[in-house]
């Protein structure tokens, strides 16, 4: 479960009198200080409901525990991890790309339905609507989905989607380099990513430029694009205006 957010005292400007308490332990001095980030977010006061998208190791992943962290959102996973068809998938397209899209659907309606149950605000590690608007479109056009199934998919996503509750905003990350991608992808090191080459990442880019447009004007969901191929939300300052970002946007 997310930890809360810390708040910090406020200051005060009067003269305390001398204290007549022991100093404190010399190696008290040496403690960190509490994290400044959970020091200056806003926490939405109503319920929200947050996703994340973007190019496989783009950083979603990265993204969604920091936001769950940091704003006490519940974080929902990618079901990637468990997803018993993705190592076939990667070993044959062909065969297995309409049955792992449809086991992703599943999952992410599942997901959702969660979501509208679960009383505090939550945040999602790649969207429901990806999947039909991108991969399967992209998948069909390499020839590793035929008519009939991508026709079935889009059958099957109408009537799980139908009465869904959907984000209330969608955080899109922009990273126009498959170089960073790929290194990204590498440095993860899932084994069932290893033959993910360049040519692929870069047709997802290609899907991935119009997705917004398709979010706002197609879904009438929000989108904010964040072009994080050269910064690091990890730590430090880009983690900072990252988050000053996301609050800014969700507020």
């Amino acid at each position: 479960m997310p930890r809360s957010t810390a708040r910090a005292r406020p200051a005060t400007s009067r003269t305390e009198p001398p204290s007549t308490q022991a100093p404190p332990p010399a190696d008290a001095a040496k403690k960190p200080a509490r994290n400044a980030l959970k020091l200056k977010v806003k926490v939405p006061r109503a319920k929200r409901f947050v996703a994340l998208a973007g190019n496989i190791g783009a950083g979603k992943t990265t993204a969604a525990k920091l936001i769950s962290q940091g704003f006490g959102f519940e974080l929902f996973d990618e079901p990637v991890i468990d997803n018993r068809f993705l190592r076939d998938y990667y070993g044959d397209m062909t065969r297995w790309s309409f049955t792992l899209q449809l086991e992703f659907l599943i999952r992410r309606v599942e997901h959702h339905e969660l979501i509208h149950s679960v009383r505090k605000s939550c945040v999602q590690d790649r969207t429901l609507y990806e999947d039909p608007e991108i991969f399967a479109k992209y998948l069909h056009g390499l020839g590793h989905m035929t008519n009939a199934e991508l026709d079935l998919y889009y059958e099957y996503f109408q009537r799980l989607s139908r009465h869904i509750v959907r984000p209330d905003k969608v955080i899109c990350f922009d990273v126009p380099s498959e170089e960073v991608l790929l290194q990204r992808i590498r440095t993860r090191g899932r084994a069932e990513e290893k033959g993910i080459g360049r040519p692929f990442l870069k047709g997802l880019n290609g899907y991935y430029a119009g997705f917004p447009q398709v979010l706002q004007e197609k879904y009438g969901v929000e989108c904010l694009v964040v072009d994080v191929s050269k910064s690091d939300i990890r730590k430090g300052a880009g983690r900072d205006e990252f988050m000053d970002r996301v609050s800014a946007f969700l507020a």
